[in-house]
Formats: C-alpha cells, structure tokens, sequence
C-alpha cells in the first residue's frame, strides 16, 4: 500500500517525515529544486506501507478572470463584478503540480498535512484536486497538527481526520470577493486618475478592501494632529514632607482650563493651606502575568517593543517555526487546553544561561496554570517554544524567540505581588491624593524583563494628621499635540474593527507603504499627498458607505466566519457583497470628479 503525504513547506515534509519514518526516510529530488520527497515505510491502519512525503510551496492555483476580462481595456471595470472567475495553476508551479500526479497515480491514500488554518485547510483542498484529477479513488485524510514534535506527529497519524470543506468555501469566497472587488476599484481609479495627471502615468493605484480602510484610519489619525489646538491649563501642586522624605500629591480635580477659577480656588488653598490626612490605605496589590500569546498580540508587541516592523516579525516567526523552533505562529488562542504538557516544554529551557535558572525554579514546584484568555480558535495552540536553546540564532529571530520563550515561562508563573498606599488629604476643601507601591514578590517579572514595578516609597501618615506643606503651587501647562499612530497603535485599530487576520494584517500595513500611499516617519505611519488624496477624494463624495472607514470589510469577515461556522453559504455570502460594493462602485463613478479635484492638489 501506498500513501501520499503532502505539507504546505518543503522543511515541514522533511520534519514530519523525520519523525515518521525514525530517521529512515530517503531523499528524492523532483523537478523542483525546493521540493523533496522523503520516502520511507511505516505502519498505517495496522498494515506496512510505503510512504512518499512531499510539499507544495504555499497556494498551489490563484483565481482570475479568463483572458478576454484580464485586458484592462478589454472591458468596464464594473465588468469585474459578475465575470467569470477561472482556478489557474500558475508557470512556476507547474514542476509541483508534475510531481504530485506522478506520485498520486499509485497511491490509495492522500494526507494532507498543510497548516491547520483557514488557509492551509484552502491549499490542501487544491492538492486534493490536482491529486484527483489523474486518481479519483484516492482516499483523503486530513492530519492536525500545531508543532513539529514526534508526540503531536505520531498523534496526528493515529488520529487522522476529514478536510472541512466550510473552511474551504470560506476561504473561496475570500479570495473571489478580493478578486472582483479589488479589479474593479484598482482599474477605476488608475484609468481615471491616468486620464488627468502625467504624473501618474505607469503607476497602479491599487484598491484593497482591506487596504484602504487601514489607510483611512492612518488619515483619520493624521487629520486630527493637523487640526489640533493647544489648550493652557492650571493644576495645583502639593509637596508634603515628613521623616526627611518628599510626597508630592495629585489634584483630585486633576487640570481647570478656566485662569480665573483655578487661580481663585489655588489663593483659597494659599490662605488656608494646612493640610488634613483624610484617609491613609494600604492594599495587597497584584501585577498580572501576561495572557498565553496570540499572533496579534505578539505583532503588537514586537512593533513597539522590539523595534520590528509586523511584516518582519511574522517573517521570523514562521523562520522559527519552520526550523521547529516553535508553535505554529498564526493562531487566535490565548488559552492553553487542559491536556497541555508543560513539563517537557518548561525542562527543555532549564539550560539555557539567561532564563535556566527561572525554568528550573517552574519545574521544582513554581509552575502554575496559565491564564486564560477568552479566545480559541480550535486549531492551535497559544505560541510557545518547543525546544531549548538559542543555538545558532541570531538579529530577528533570536530576539523573537527570546520574547515567546520569557512570555512561555511568566505565563507558567505567579503574578508579581505587593502593596498600594493611597494617603489621601485635604487643603481647604480641595482633595489630594498620593500613592505609595511595595513590591514584596517578583515573580513572573523575575523572567519577563519586558515589564518592570518598583517600589515608590512615601513617608509614614496618620488618619487625621494635620501638617503644612513644603510646597503648595499653582502649575501651568500645557496640552499635548496627538501624534501619528504608530504601528502597534495601528494594528489594534484593524483587530478592533475586524481588519484583516491574524495572519494577513502585516500583509496590508506593508501594501499600503509599498503602494506609496503612506511613508514612515520615524516610528509614525503619515500619509503621502496620493494616499490623503484618496481617502479625502472617496469621503467628500459622501457615500452611503465609506470606502475608506472599516464597516463594509468588517462586514465581509464576518460573514466569512458564517460560512466556515455553517451558518451561510458561500454563494449568498458572495452575492450580497458583491451588491454592496457594486453600489458603492456606482456611487463612485457619479462622483469621480470630485476624486479627481481633490487629487488634483495631491
């Protein structure tokens, strides 16, 4: 017997091959210098079998329009709404297409064994359709996995599954949706604007649903800086000391933009400035340990903390991941199953010289269960390591996996813990209040050196205590010019407003800066005059439904939920939102002169 196993990556192949076949499998070059096939024999359903392990290169076709419809100037670009659509294996994957028939055509079973994602369930459904083109009766199985360890792999071998064509059908639908959608608006505007501007000429100015409304809020952003005002305002200051140690106290009313009225409350405090402690409390204090890390939240982090752009950092991680460095990178779970073997994971780290010592510390009775978070995508783990270590790692991806490794353990940690003191007082009938911080127990701060909590020492205070101040002033200020979004502040506006996946978010931020519709300022996103001129040129044709504000995307993503959770279909999720955007094609085109007017001072 025979089995065809087919991953998403050629280094996948090689690993799940390594484990299967104990070592023993064999290399055989194909057509494809990137593609191998690892063959070895192993048992399957109780039976010896011959196993030819081998991948793809991500999608295996692309969808476009027949070639009559490709020519810009074959058609109207509303045509792009209701053409027909062809399923295509492009010339570069022709050698893999080769490779998987020959192997198909003498096998009883195919598994699949791409990512277990949306995506990956897509691209394994057109391996089946290549395989079943030239072997009809091939069986197909479907194997579910998040790391490349012979424990998950030799259980995804017994446990063996079906493809869930609801994913397949969402995923379809996506990539149908962004095809027409972006054809249309990408031809309109670039053959139009074209018409006007020399300047233009050449360039594509390209329409995403998804890109535009990250552009939008990046302008949305950049408008507010410009129309800023600065305000002046008045605060009062209080200094007490006592035991040779200075407390500086907070206006309770915390800032007055009137003169008159802060400076008239201030002169009262001047006349009668003893002060009386009204309340002196102290309470135990907890700084909690971080959630089990998510993609999104690993992007936000490391845009702001590690100083790397989001397309930089999902780069590295699926580098780490395919190297079996760590779990799969692309998942919405913030929770950890139950069933979960810490033990292994946590003993793995205990050499390494910067966070052994704290493993080990887990392991001899420290560790406790992790938080949990409120999300599970039912496919994969929360991000973690699978191996100790930084061997040979180095730039990007040694830093990435050091944060996934520290986060891991802090997970498997207490929270820090201590103590608040709020003194409270008052100045002729004015409140104040101080705080004080103790910390008694690091903790999972002894690991997460991302985060930090010292202690604020102020003095000792009695209920009722009455004592004059050091200092009691009038300060004046001033408030403070917003500034752009940077790019963690923009990826949690697309994650709030359903913009993009977890696994496509920095594929947008990156198209938008590629398109040249936003440049970088520093760390700040700003708009170009092309980029201002499009959102602003879409938004003063006051549209019904905003091209360039979240709602008509956020409403495509969530009936592509729908139909992978069974709820709609494909073909009503595709014909009413081919409908909304053909409205709003139609709005516009009446509007196009006002496009081009404010594009005009671009």
């Amino acid at each position: 017997m025979k089995v065809l196993c087919v991953a998403e990556k050629n280094m996948i192949a090689k690993g799940v091959a390594n484990i299967l076949g104990r070592g023993n499998a064999q290399t055989r070059q194909t057509d494809n210098k990137y593609i191998k096939n690892y063959c070895f024999t192993t048992d399957f359903n109780g039976q010896n079998c011959q196993v030819v392990m081998t991948s793809v290169s991500g999608h295996l076709t692309s969808l476009d329009f027949p070639p009559d419809y490709r020519r810009w100037d074959g058609c109207d670009p509303s045509a792009c709404f209701e053409a027909p659509v062809v399923k295509t294996v492009s010339k570069d994957m022709e050698s893999i297409k080769k490779n998987l028939q020959e192997q198909a055509r003498g096998a009883q079973f195919l598994i699949i064994w791409t990512d277990c994602d949306l995506e990956g369930e897509n691209i394994g459904n057109e391996i089946v359709e290549v395989c079943r083109a030239v072997n009809q009766r091939i069986v197909v199985k479907r194997a579910k996995f998040s790391v490349i360890q012979d424990r998950e792999i030799n259980q995804a071998w017994r446990t063996l599954g079906n493809m869930d064509m609801r994913k397949v059908a969402a995923v379809e639908a996506r990539q149908e949706l962004d095809l027409r959608i972006g054809a249309a608006f990408t031809r309109f505007q670039t053959l139009q604007l074209r018409q006007q501007f020399q300047q233009l000429d050449g360039m594509i100015i390209s329409y995403g649903s998804c890109q535009f409304p990250t552009l939008g809020f990046i302008v949305d952003q950049f408008q507010k800086c410009l129309r800023f005002k600065e305000e002046i305002f008045w605060k009062i200051q209080v200094v007490l000391k006592k035991d040779g140690m200075s407390c500086s106290f907070s206006w309770d009313r915390g800032s007055v933009f009137d003169h008159r009225v802060a400076t008239g409350i201030y002169e009262g405090c001047v006349e009668n400035p003893m002060a009386t402690v009204l309340k002196v409390q102290k309470k135990p204090k907890e700084k909690w340990r971080p959630l089990p890390l998510t993609t999104i939240e690993m992007m936000k982090f490391c845009t702001s903390r590690l100083r790397m752009s989001a397309h930089k950092v999902m780069e590295a991680a699926e580098s780490l991941y395919r190297k079996q460095w760590i779990s799969y990178p692309r998942t919405e779970t913030d929770v950890f199953l139950p069933s979960f073997e810490f033990n292994e994971l946590i003993q793995a780290q205990t050499r390494n010289p910067a966070w052994g010592g704290f493993a080990t510390m887990l392991g001899q009775g420290g560790f406790r269960k992790p938080r949990e978070g409120k999300n599970n995508d039912e496919a994969h783990p929360p991000i973690h390591p699978t191996v100790g270590g930084t061997g040979d790692m180095v730039g990007d991806e040694k830093r990435l996996y050091e944060f996934i490794t520290r986060r891991f353990l802090a997970c498997c940690s207490e929270n820090a813990k201590g103590f608040i003191t709020t003194i409270d007082i008052e100045i002729d009938d004015e409140k104040f209040q101080a705080t004080g911080e103790e910390v008694a127990e690091r903790n999972y701060l002894e690991v997460y050196i991302y985060e930090s909590w010292s202690d604020k020492a102020i003095p000792n205070f009695t209920q009722g205590e009455r004592i004059m101040p050091d200092s009691l002033m009038l300060r004046q200020g001033v408030t403070t010019r917003p500034s752009c979004l940077n790019e963690r502040q923009l990826i949690e506006k697309m994650e709030e407003s359903s913009i993009g996946t977890d696994a496509t978010i920095h594929e947008h931020i990156k198209k938008i800066q590629e398109r040249e519709y936003v440049n970088k300022d520093g760390d700040k996103f700003v708009p170009t005059p092309l980029g201002m001129g499009l959102v602003v040129g879409y938004r003063n044709m006051e549209m019904q439904v905003s091209l360039s504000k979240p709602y008509l995307r956020s409403q495509l993503e969530v009936n592509i939920k729908r139909i992978y959770e069974g709820a709609r279909s494909k073909a009503d999720v595709l014909a009413e939102n081919i409908l909304h955007y053909k409205n709003a094609y139609r709005e516009a085109n009446n509007g196009i002169q006002v496009l081009k007017q404010v594009t005009a001072f671009a």
